[in-house]
Order: structure tokens, then sequence, then C-alpha cells
């Protein structure tokens, strides 16, 4: 039956009824009966008519749905009477299911959403690995074996990210672009909205320069022209013919404006086998898994490492889907951050469970008379669950809200926190999980107080007496206090823990001294860097034009930037023999610097000297190494003066010894390439000098605040050439903060949770003491007759409070010392202190006792001024 047939149909039964009724009425009035006791005589007859409809409605099915729809409204005509009540519990829902669902937000948005990629599952990178080192680049050589030879993929691509500088059509302007193989938006599955994708003959050696431009760059440079594939872009200098335009928002690791070919505008270094430099994204076959794929790369591998031992030795093969790519070890993080909201959502249902158990009290004479009149216990139980997910449902909303609210601030306050932060909102698949979520919820803060108050001593309750009663839910009362306390001091541990980690990281000496230093690339104009010794004259002007402005204390190159998580790593060996094979040889990670770059960054010089002016292309090659390098290769001995083999470079003689600098973060444990290696950068060869060049990092050391000098290097730049733009400007303060990102996000939103978990942790321990203290008016009266002084009421109420509390931080000890030494994604957030840091857990602690201490106060305030004469009229 539709619904909207319901009230005809209701209609009908009572015309029907009423029919039936007057018939039997008339039928009395035949039988002789005078005319006033006839409707008397006919009702008896028919019967109960309340009774008929009712079994007729559940002969259509209606009943159900006609108890829900009296059980909805009396529960908020219940709401209604209590205003205060239902407020509190509104707020207490909103903050806890509000919590989980910004939180829920985030999960569904960075692991749940599927890529926008067709088929994404499919997609996977290939990485090369060695013993000790789980990921690496793969080489361009390796990658071409591997695409003519593999059968798991149905295409294959390798591309890397790079720094391009438009100078045509229009202002000159810095672009983050990658250079891609043929057929790469093939294997994402993209096609160009307009024109095509690249081809494999523009994808070789010295073929035409082609490129695909960004929907940005379409509307803007060439005013959304449908004919401009075969117009030219000027990149680097270079002439670039557009063949197509990207689908607005794509988006591939990077927010790329244009992807050129790969093998033109590859660098001569990277022909090297040995060098590791590309990414490798592969479209697996239909019905192909990634661990069958990855046995058939290494299969592969192991045949390249026989033909090519010097490059390839001990080289494995692995394969990462492109989801666990992208998100990482944010996984981990972001499913403990929503166990740790979960719990204040549990937190949150013990005290509303509270609120229940306490205002069914003051209800169980509304039991007492529905258990008399013949309620049953189910009927009971289901109209109480009712009110209790009507409040869930309300608070749901409401959380909402907040929740929107909370992640705007989220996003805004930890912007590169995340990835695929762009997916996180309240969207549809958020709004179900907050109604379904909210009638969880619901139901189980709901479900005990249903069952407790189903269950009414009907005399006692029609007596408006029962201790047994009372003292029964005083007991669950208690329970549910050391519950909260428990989960709270759980929270209050892993936040504590994190803070005293974060605190220990800004005590690390990074190696360096990171105060007013700022870091900033330029790309030069092609009309100064035509040659490579034009090159190397451009930054050495520029640098000579930043040294001479005023406040600037120094200013160099440099190739990375410590801290900032680049790496550029490559075998060395100490004298000039060459081991077998360059990946079994140790590793360290190059500096090419220039001679300044140890004063404007505050490394020290530990021995030797360091680079000078002279130190140049034609002169004998130096190094400088860090103190580790030399106590692991030079123990006992003075390694200035020795022979060390830079791969691919050449042999140079040590100049010099400078401290070790963490480079991989504060937290740097120097498990992955440890050692440093320091490089004149104006040594570096012709051949690679023009791609090397441009990647280069200006780093300035200034005596002003870095903020007040940027316009002035800007003016320095812009007056050599206007077509220079300056990007990616930093401070090195912001790079250390950078560094610990993966734990900022942890310890904001972790301490967030501690906090709502006191807040409600402390309402519920107040409201089960002020309601002890109400139902124990009479006993306190009795004792303050019989001569209990004031101080000892006030004790006996507080030490109740302190009771709870201490078995709460009994159980939650336990629990929090279990999690954190069997839950590594949270354990390898801690830096200089231990999993179960005992000051930690003194500190949480005392702090969650002295919140217990001050939410009884008042209560136990109050119990010490009544009078007994009034608490003994108390019934």
């Amino acid at each position: 039956m539709r619904w909207w047939q319901i009230k005809t149909r209701d209609a009908d039964l009572e015309r029907e009824l009423r029919s039936d009724l007057e018939l039997e009425e008339e039928e009395q009035r035949q039988s002789g009966l005078p005319a006033q006791d006839s409707r008397t005589a006919a009702l008896r007859a028919f019967g109960n008519t309340t009774l008929i409809r009712e079994q007729t409605h559940e002969a259509w099915g209606w009943a159900p749905f006609e108890r829900l729809w009296q059980d909805l409204r009396y529960a908020l005509r219940q709401l209604r009477r209590s205003p205060g009540f239902a407020l509190v519990c509104l707020l207490t829902l909103s903050l806890g299911i509000g919590a989980n669902i910004a939180m829920f937000s985030v999960v569904q948005g960075v692991i749940l959403a599927p890529l926008l990629f067709p088929h994404a599952d499919r997609l996977v990178f290939l990485w090369e690995n060695r013993p000790g080192v789980p990921q690496l680049d793969v080489s361009y050589p390796n990658f071409e074996d591997w695409r003519r030879t593999s059968r798991s993929f149905e295409s294959i691509s390798a591309l890397a990210i790079h720094n391009f500088d438009l100078t045509a059509p229009g202002r000159a302007e810095h672009l983050i672009g990658i250079r891609a193989s043929s057929r790469f938006l093939a294997t994402l599955g993209v096609k160009p909205v307009i024109g095509r994708d690249i081809a494999a003959s523009e994808d070789r050696a010295n073929a035409p320069l082609t490129v695909l431009i960004s929907d940005r760059l379409w509307r803007e440079r060439f005013d959304s022209d449908p004919g401009v594939p075969g117009r030219p872009l000027a990149l680097d200098g270079k002439s670039f013919t557009v063949i197509g335009v990207l689908p607005a928002g794509f988006h591939f690791l990077a927010d790329a404006d244009v992807i050129t070919p790969l093998r033109p505008n590859l660098p001569v270094i990277y022909a090297d086998r040995s060098v590791d430099a590309l990414a490798v994204l592969a479209r697996l076959k239909q019905g192909m898994t990634i661990a069958a794929a990855e046995a058939e790369m290494n299969a592969i591998q192991q045949e390249l490492d026989r033909r090519y031992p010097d490059a390839n030795r001990s080289v494995g093969v692995a394969a990462t889907s492109l989801m666990q790519q992208i998100i990482g070890d944010v996984k981990g993080t972001i499913l403990l951050l929503y166990g740790a909201v979960s719990l204040v959502l549990l937190i949150t249902c013990a005290n509303v469970a509270n609120l229940l158990l306490a205002r069914s009290t003051a209800r169980a004479r509304e039991f007492g008379i529905r258990a008399a009149l013949g309620a049953s216990r189910g009927r009971m139980v289901r109209q109480l669950l009712t009110e209790s997910i009507v409040l869930s449902l309300a608070g749901g909303a409401l959380g909402a809200g907040l929740a929107g609210f909370a992640v705007r601030l989220l996003l805004a306050a930890l912007p590169h926190s995340l990835p695929r932060s762009e997916n996180i909102g309240l969207h549809w698949p958020v709004l179900l999980f907050t109604a379904l979520a909210s009638i969880a919820v619901g139901i189980l803060f709901g479900l005990v107080p249903a069952l407790q108050s189903a269950r009414p001593d009907v005399q006692s309750a029609l007596q408006r007496a029962s201790l047994a009663t009372a003292t029964g839910k005083h007991l669950l009362l208690g329970r549910l206090v050391v519950v909260q306390f428990a989960l709270t001091l759980v929270l209050l541990t892993g936040a504590g823990l994190l803070l005293r980690s974060i605190r220990n990281l800004r005590h690390v000496n990074p190696g360096f001294d990171v105060r007013h230093v700022i870091s900033f690339q330029v790309g030069l104009s092609p009309s100064l860097t035509s040659t490579p010794d034009q090159t190397r004259v451009a930054y050495q002007q520029l640098l000579a034009r930043i040294r001479e402005l005023p406040g600037v204390e120094a200013a160099d190159l440099s190739n990375i930037v410590p801290l900032s998580g680049a790496d550029n790593g490559g075998p060395f060996w100490i004298g000039t023999k060459q081991p077998a094979s360059l990946q079994e040889a140790p590793h360290a990670l190059y500096f090419w610097t220039g001679p300044d770059y140890l004063k404007t960054m505050g490394i020290p010089l530990l021995q030797g000297r360091f680079f000078t002016s002279a130190d140049q292309i034609g002169s004998s090659k130096v190094v400088a190494i860090d103190s580790v390098l030399a106590h692991t290769f030079f123990p006992g001995q003075n390694p200035v003066g020795q022979t060390l083999t830079v791969g691919h470079w050449g042999a140079a003689r040590i100049v010099g010894v400078v401290g070790h600098v963490r480079h991989w973060g504060l937290d740097d444990s120097d498990n992955y390439n440890p050692r440093q290696i320091y490089i004149p950068v104006y040594q570096l060869p012709d051949s690679i000098v023009a791609d090397f060049f441009r990647n280069l990092t200006v780093i300035v050391r200034p005596a002003l605040p870095p903020a007040d000098l940027m316009p002035a290097i800007r003016n320095v730049v812009y007056a050599a050439s206007p077509d220079q733009p300056v990007y990616a400007v930093s401070t090195m303060n912001e790079m250390v903060s950078d560094s610990m990102a993966s734990r900022n996000l942890p310890i904001l939103l972790l301490g967030a949770f501690a906090a709502l978990a006191l807040l409600l942790s402390s309402i519920g321990i107040y409201g089960v003491v002020s309601y002890s203290v109400m139902r124990r008016t009479q006993e306190i009266g009795i004792r303050m007759a019989l001569g209990a002084d004031r101080s000892r009421v006030f004790r006996m109420i507080v030490g109740q409070g302190i009771g709870m509390a201490a078995a709460g931080l009994s159980l939650g000890a336990l629990a929090a010392v279990a999690l954190v030494r069997f839950l590594p994604n949270f354990s390898h957030l801690l830096y200089g202190v231990g999993q179960s840091d005992p000051l930690t857990l003194a500190c949480v602690s005392t702090i969650l006792l002295v919140v217990a201490v001050a939410a009884c106060y008042l209560p136990a305030r109050r119990a010490m001024r009544t009078h007994p004469m009034n608490s003994l009229r108390c019934e």
C-alpha cells in the first residue's frame, strides 16, 4: 500500500466502523431497548473499537509505523519538558559525534575516496631497491629494458618532475612540469581535451620539442583557443610546439602545467645505467596482480644483473599501488587518529548514558505507572531507545555543522600535512556516515539506561522511593565514570608523549644555524646561460650583487638544502680503484656548493679547509667530507689529503672535514645515506651544467629579518633581466617546521581530542557526584545531626570522586602502556621519550586528579552546607 493511501483507507475504516455501530444500535432498538440504552448495548455487543482499529492496522501493516510515530512524538514532548537536560545532551553529543564526523571526512577523503583515474587499482609504481634501501628511482636504460621485455602491463611509462621557466607567450613565469615517456596519459587513462598524447616518435633523441599544457595555461596564455595545437611555447629558452591541452583539474604527483617528452630532454648523465633518476608508472593487465607483476620484474632485473653487473648487482624491483604511493605513511597516522577520536565517542556515550540514568530516577514513577497499566518491557525499551536516537540524530546534525567548520580550520592550519586534501569535505558518504553513526550512538548510549529503566519495581516506583534501584544505578554511574577517566588517560598520555617528542626535537642540533637563513630559486634568463661558462658567470654575478645588499652577511649556492628532503646521493670509494659494482659501493649524499656555503649555513669546519674561488673547472678536483664519513672510513686517521672518488665525477683530494648535518629531519636516525660529501659546484663538467645549474638553490644569511630582505633580492634579480622568475622562497625556520610535519597533524588532533575527553570526563564526574549528593541528602543530614562536621562531609564527597578517578587512572595507565607499546603507527612518532614514560604518566594522572577534585568541589560545598533539619524532611 502506498503511503499516501493511508489516510484514505483509515477514513474508510472509520466510516465502516461507524456504519456497523449504527446498524447494531438500530437492531438493539428494534429488539425493544429504549433509545437511551441502545447505544450502550450496541457498544457492548460490538466490542472494543480501538482494538479493532489496531488489529486492522496490523493486518494492513501500519501498526509498526504508527507506534514509531507515537514514540517519536512522545520523545519530542519529553525533550521539550526538560530543555536543560536536552541542551546538555545535544552539546555533548555534537562535540563527540562532530569530532568523529570531521575525522571520518579525513579518512574518506584521503584513504577511501577512489582515485579519479579509470581503473586506478591497476596503476602501480615500479621502483628499484637494494639491500637496506627499499625504494630507489629507476635508471633510464633499465626502464627501456623493462618496457621492452615485461608482459604484465598494458603500458609502462617513465617520468620525472621538472622545473620549467616559461618566457613566452606573456610574462616570465616558473612552472612545475613533468618529463614523461610516450603514452604517459594513456597509462593513466586520461585523454587530452584538445589534441593528443605524446607519440612514440616524439619520445626519441633529437626529436622535435613538443608539449602538453594545462587548462590554466590554455586559458591564460592562449585565450582558450581551440586551435592551440601547433602554436609555440618558450620553455627554458627553447621553443616547444603545443600538441594538446590537459583536462581541467588534472593532478598527478604535482600540479603540473606542462608535460614534455622525456627522451629529447633527457640530461646526458641519465643515459648511465647506474644513475637512478626516474619514477616508473605502469598499468597492470586485466586480472594481473601486483605480486605476480613484481615477481616477473624481479626475474627481468636478475637478467639485467647478469648482463650489467657493474650497475645492477643486488638490485631488485618493488611494485606499489598508486594509492599506496600517494598516501604513504599518512594512512597509519590517520587510522591511529580515527581510533583516538573513537575513544572520545565512547566517552561521549558514557557521559550521555550517565545523564539518562540520572534522569531515569526522576521518571521512575512514570515507568511504574506504565508497567502497572500493562506496558511490556520491550515496549518501554523501544520508547526509551527512540528518545535516545532522536537526541543522537539532533546531536549528529549539530555535530555535522561543527565538523564542517573544524575541517576547514584544520586544512587552513596544516595545508600541506595531508595528501589528497582536495577530497576532504562533507560529501555524501560523510553525511551517510553521520546518519548511521548517530543512530548507532543513540542505541549505544541509550540501551543500558533503557534496560535499567524498563525493569521498575512497580510498588516502590508508585511510592516514589526505591533505595535499591537508586543504589544500583549509582553503581553503574560510577563505573561509567571510571571508564571515562581510563579512556581520557589514554588520550592524554598519547598527547603528552607527542608533546615531549616535539619539545625534544626543538632542542636537537641540526648541525647548522637555522636562524636568519632564507633560500630561493631563480630561473636565469636564457640569454645569460647559453653556454656552460656563461652560466657559471651569471650565477657568480648574481651572488655578488646579492652579497652587496645591506644586511647580507653571506650568500651561496647548493643543489640541495638540509631538511628539504631532496635526495642527490650516489656511490663513492676511497682511493681510485673502482669496485666491481657501483650498487655495492658505499653511498653518500652529494652537496654541490660554493665556497661560502659553510659560512652561509653556519656549518662548522672541523679540519682542513673548505672551497675557495680557485676551485673552478679545470683545477684539481677537491672535496670536503662530513664527520660521519671521516669517522667511518678514516678511524683514528687524518682524512685531509686522502683520495676519494665520487661516482660519475672522478677522483678528488679531501681538503676538509665539516660537521654532520641532519639532512633527512631533526629525528634523522642516519639509517639511510648518512654520509655527506661536499663538491665544488663550479667544478661540474660542462655536459651537465645546463640541466644542473637551473635546479640550484640560492641561500642567503641576512642580518635583517628575511621578509624584509626579499624585496631587495627580487629587485637585484629583475635588474639583470626581467624574464627571471624567483620562486620556492622559504626560510630555514619554515623548513625545520615542515620537517616535523608528520607530527604536526597527530599532535594537533590528538591534543584536541584529549582536551575534549578531559572536558567530557570532568562533566561526567561532576554529574555523578551531584547526583550522589542529591540521593544522599537524607544520609548527609543524619550524619551532620549525629555530629559529623562540615569538613568531614566535604572530604567524604570529594573522596568519592577521587576514588572513581583513581580507579579510572589505574585502568587507563595499563591500557595506555599496552596501546603505545603495540601501536607501531604511534611509536614511530616518538623521539627522545620512552613508550611508557613514567614522567608523562605521572603528569597526566596529576592533571586528571586535579580536574576530578575541581569537578567535585561544587557538589561537596553544596553537601557541607546542607541543614540537618531540611535534609531530614527530604523523602
